[in-house]
């Protein structure tokens, strides 16, 4: 909203300071800002509130050490994360742009989900919560929408580089800019990271049949995007179990997206590391930063000792909003290394199942791989207090952050 206020402000008045509102890094830095400062002031007012309307966690006998300590613990934090990261998105990004508009329809979606299991979990006395039927058809549904957004809408687009001499001097000849880009095509080509020619177009695993079914790739590629969201959903929801984990390794990944977002729609960088260009596509840093605030100054009470859980109204929209930003970025492929946090997570929980049924079938007894999954609950079973723990998946984290950004030139 503000941002339409300056630039009318600016066209029509020269309003001195309106055009800082037209450069996406000003705004960028003001979202983060306002986004901190709403979730650590209004963040305080919200806790209280749920603890006025005892929305405690109902903590189930794990055999942690410190766990009867966390039962009452106010949940459905979340409720911070996604209001401290609304508001500065209205007031500072375009409304009009795609992209935006995905990351605000996920940020909704999800949290409703979230939100719902959480206060059948709470009010319902049901520690089931959402019947899990329910919540995977709601992630699909998402997974859907973006899936078919990105294939279909005409305003996602890339620009690919002139490679042929004569075209590439005739467009030299009409503008000022040091590089060369054809028109804005509709596209499903993503990145595949450490290749060189690192460009992988999904419409390749049909077209090779008969080039005709080019047009049916979103049999293929929505299926996919549904697969990805769900995954890294889940893989968030799964890693918020200690005070800490889930919003610190999460506020580290979008860290990372909001450069790629940058770069990739920056017409000069793109070109200059050989990166897609994305046009609008840096937009989304407007989101991400106020993003990254909201996680940051949730944490103000969310680390050890926790004063409110973010609950699956949190972790749900977190995983979903990375999912998203990844895809419409172009580096979903890097998500197992990017958010390898939430597949370490993830594949504990899948190793222990699948070997304890496995076991049990053979044997008659199930025997586990881990002392208790997911992946933290093992190492507190070892013993290691949670903060050493999260601080540690933290460090982790960040070295997989910068592998990632690593493949920016190593190819």
């Amino acid at each position: 909203m503000l941002y339409y206020l300056f630039k009318y402000l600016e066209e029509q008045f020269q309003f001195p300071g309106a055009s800082l509102f037209g450069f996406i890094t000003f705004r960028a830095a003001i979202a983060f800002l306002l986004s901190l400062g709403v979730s650590t002031v209004y963040g305080k007012r919200i806790i209280k509130f749920l603890q006025r309307q005892q929305v405690g966690e109902t903590v189930r006998d794990l055999g942690l050490e410190g766990q009867s300590e966390k039962a009452g613990t106010p949940t459905m934090g979340g409720v911070i994360i996604i209001m401290a990261t609304l508001i500065p998105v209205l007031l500072l990004s375009q409304l009009d742009n795609i992209y935006v508009v995905l990351l605000i329809i996920t940020t909704i979606w999800m949290g409703l989900i979230g939100f719902t299991d959480d206060y059948i979990k709470v009010f319902k006395k049901d520690k089931d919560g959402l019947k899990g039927k329910f919540k995977v058809l709601g992630q699909v549904g998402l997974g859907a929408i973006v899936g078919a957004t990105m294939f279909f809408h005409p305003g996602i687009t890339i620009k690919e580089e002139i490679k042929d001499p004569v075209i590439f001097q005739e467009i030299m000849d009409r503008t000022d800019l040091p590089v060369a880009f054809g028109e804005a095509i509709q596209s499903t080509k993503t990145t595949i990271p450490f290749l060189k020619n690192n460009e992988f177009e999904y419409t390749s695993l049909i077209d090779w049949i008969d080039p005709s079914l080019a047009s049916w790739a979103w049999l293929i590629f929505i299926p996919i995007v549904i697969i990805i969201v769900t995954a890294v959903s889940n893989g968030a929801n799964l890693t918020d179990g200690i005070d800490g984990l889930a919003a610190g390794t999460s506020a580290i990944a979008v860290i990372t997206l909001a450069l790629f977002a940058w770069i990739s729609g920056n017409i000069i960088f793109s070109d200059y590391l050989n990166v897609m260009y994305i046009p609008n596509s840096g937009e989304m840093v407007v989101f991400i930063t106020a993003f990254t605030g909201s996680l940051v100054g949730f944490l103000w009470y969310n680390t050890y000792p926790a004063q409110v859980f973010m609950g699956d109204t949190g972790s749900l929209t977190i995983g979903g909003i990375i999912a998203v930003l990844a895809i419409a970025t172009r580096k979903e492929l890097l998500i197992p290394i990017l958010c390898g946090v939430f597949l370490m997570e993830n594949l504990s929980v899948m190793m222990q199942v699948s070997w304890f049924k496995y076991t049990k079938k053979k044997y008659g007894e199930g025997r586990r791989i881990f002392l208790m999954s997911p992946l933290h609950h093992h190492y507190q079973k070892k013993g290691i207090h949670e903060s050493k723990i999260v601080v540690r998946f933290w460090i982790v984290g960040i070295l997989l952050a910068i592998i990632s950004i690593v493949t920016l030139k190593v190819r």
